[in-house]
């Protein structure tokens, strides 16, 4: 299998397609966090391949053997100066939400490790995701003063209102097996190598699998969420303006 490209200190988003699976890597140094340009890269990718008639299925994963997903960048967080600043850094997980859940193409994520904040809406939107028995879930929004309002309505979609106000009012760690069992996670393997395995076997299948069936499916499994981009958009401004506030500035600094 081809090798991504080196880690990059602002962050990377890499791919390539192979026999009808496109495999998308994103990454971070600072535990796979979500910065901008990470978070654009990842929604202009996602969009680019599921045009492509060459390719069946996503495989989405992150670099290295620490956590999945950090969530959003703080040093970006801690830069923002201004409502609009604020809600176009969130319009970045909105933007990545809404490729992922109107690709026309199934999205499988690897889940090797531990995922924070906005990466739980990236697991979330994806449409299986399979992790490892070590991967816990996190949403730590509310521990720095704002909340996950812009992910909050794909994760809701996913493992229901109830689930979803229990995760978001007590941020605090849920493991691997209250993700599976609230729908986070489609499946749990118990290490990376079965990890791999389980991937690369749905990923395979899903290549043979009628691609207008497996489509429809798709559509299928997201209806209902035509009215998001307004959503989320209306969310991202709500995230961006409580940044602002000296509470958050100050969890923020403590975090």
């Amino acid at each position: 299998m081809p090798e991504h490209l080196p880690l990059a200190a602002q962050g990377t988003v890499s791919s390539f397609v192979e026999d009808g699976i496109a495999d998308v890597c994103f990454g971070h140094p600072k535990s796979n966090s979500l910065p901008a340009t990470v978070l654009a890269a990842l929604a202009r990718e996602i969009t680019t391949l599921g045009g492509r008639d060459d390719v069946h299925v996503i495989v989405l994963r992150s670099y290295g053997s620490g956590a999945f997903c950090a969530g959003a960048s703080f040093d970006e967080l801690r830069a923002i100066r201004n409502p609009e600043a604020g809600k176009e850094f969130f319009m970045g997980f909105a933007r990545v939400i809404i490729a992922m859940t109107t690709c026309a193409k199934p999205i499988v994520a690897r889940v090797h490790g531990k995922v924070v904040g906005g990466g739980v809406g990236v697991v979330a939107a994806s449409d299986y995701a399979i992790g490892v028995e070590s991967a816990s879930l996190r949403l730590s929004e509310l521990a720095v003063g704002i909340g996950p309002f812009v992910v909050g309505p794909v994760i809701e979609y996913r493992i229901g209102p109830a689930a979803f106000g229990a995760m978001a009012v007590d941020a605090d760690w849920r493991d691997a097996v209250w993700g599976e069992r609230h729908g986070l996670y489609a499946r749990l393997v118990s290490d990376v190598a079965a990890l791999d395995a389980a991937v690369g076997d749905l990923a395979a299948k899903l290549r043979r699998s009628n691609p207008d069936a497996v489509g429809r499916i798709k559509r299928i499994t997201w209806a209902g969420t035509d009215a998001w981009p307004r959503l989320l958009e209306e969310r991202a401004a709500m995230s961006g303006s409580l940044v602002l506030s000296d509470y958050t500035r100050s969890a923020i600094e403590k975090f």
